[in-house]
């Protein structure tokens, strides 16, 4: 028979081994998330959630990066076309000067509505985000993925998405920048299901997400600040608001026309000027690269950038985007939690699709469920993740 004592030591091996492999089996599933010095979690890319801010039924979380990448050398698509550093023309129209001073057209097809040409005449590498409105041509566009642009590359066939379903007409004969992101319903279509027909529904429709769902996790009904359950409120730009001002200001169903009307405009501006004067308090002094965005209790939308500079550059029409979703869903009081917004930062795992330009991009996708994850990455001077999004689909 076994002395006593080597009993009770078998006893105490067991459960110390048993103990080693649950906190090895802890470490697996929250291998993401790794505490963070004075406070809030950071996620497995370096960020951390700073204080959220609320407006209506709007909440922000505000990202923030200790480190972060140099962007510099990056231009974006509203300043080189403001300053003439790219140009956006219409299939068939770029006329480019060949080496005696001939203008020669480049050969391509006739004007299409899924595609533009654009070329980048600058000395930095341009940065496209899927979503930012371009105007002229044909009819107004937006961009259709994510992508990079190099310096010095030939004219390139250029993916976009109709945003003015009523007009095929010549308007300028080059495209400007709208300064202008469409918000989340219409951009998701267009980055995520890449539909065409699910854009126009979108630009029309103002939301594609059910009331019950837009309403928070309660089906339709939110909770009040003082504990009372209560119907959710109307939208403030609800379809008939939309149809009204197609009619009254903007016959060509031009995304930029119906949202920047005196109507529409004017209640997405105050909305917009609320959260950023709220915002801009909330990280005075912070270093944020990005935001994850809440519409009543349901986590929906995240933008992150490598640089404090790139989200300076994005957030004043992104903002603007978020205040056209929030106003074109029912009004909620219910908000979501710093935990929400931490579970959708963490990395999506599921089905993968990657596009490479080697030496220049990589444009990969995840999709799990209802999330869709898209990240761009810079290959060079050095491999780079510029931008991360990630995206609720609508029911």
């Amino acid at each position: 028979m076994a002395p006593k004592s080597n009993i009770i030591f078998g006893y105490f091996v067991l459960a110390v081994l048993a103990c080693a492999a649950e906190a090895i089996l802890m470490a697996n599933l929250n291998s993401d998330v790794q505490a963070a010095p004075g406070g809030d979690e950071k996620s497995a890319q370096g960020w951390r959630l700073g204080t959220p801010v609320s407006y209506e039924n709007l909440t922000v979380f505000p990202v923030l990066a200790s480190e972060q990448a140099d962007t510099s050398g990056f231009a974006t698509l509203d300043e080189a076309l403001a300053s003439g550093d790219a140009v956006v023309t219409e299939q068939g129209n770029y006329m480019r000067r060949t080496r005696d001073g001939v203008m020669d057209p480049t050969p391509s097809n006739s004007a299409q509505v899924n595609q533009l040409v654009l070329v980048n005449r600058g000395k930095r590498p341009l940065m496209l985000l899927a979503g930012e409105v371009v105007s002229g041509g044909k009819q107004d566009r937006i961009i259709g993925k994510d992508r990079i642009v190099p310096t010095g590359a030939e004219p390139l066939p250029l993916s976009v998405f109709c945003v003015e379903h009523g007009r095929w007409t010549d308007g300028s004969g080059k495209f400007a920048s709208a300064e202008m992101m469409v918000h989340p319903s219409v951009r998701e279509k267009a980055a995520v299901e890449q539909s065409q027909t699910q854009v126009w529904a979108a630009v029309r429709g103002g939301t594609s997400t059910s009331s019950a769902s837009a309403g928070g996790r309660s089906g339709g009904y939110v909770v009040g600040r003082n504990g009372t359950a209560a119907t959710a409120g109307a939208p403030a730009i609800s379809r008939g608001t939309v149809d009204s001002v197609i009619a009254s200001n903007a016959p060509t169903m031009s995304y930029k026309q119906i949202y920047a009307s005196p109507v529409v405009g004017k209640s997405v501006e105050e909305f917009a000027g609320q959260m950023e004067r709220r915002f801009d308090r909330a990280t005075e002094g912070e270093k944020v690269v990005g935001v994850v965005v809440a519409f009543g209790g349901e986590v929906a939308w995240s933008d992150i950038f490598a640089s404090s500079h790139l989200f300076k550059t994005y957030w004043p029409k992104l903002l603007r985007s978020f205040a056209v979703e929030a106003l074109s869903r029912p009004a909620s009081r219910e908000t979501a939690s710093l935990d929400d917004a931490r579970d959708f930062l963490r990395p999506a795992n599921g089905h993968v699709r990657e596009e490479t330009d080697p030496g220049v991009y990589r444009w990969r996708e995840t999709s799990e469920g209802r999330e869709a994850e898209i990240q761009l990455q810079a290959l060079e001077p050095k491999t780079v993740t510029l931008h991360w999004m990630k995206v609720l689909r609508a029911d």
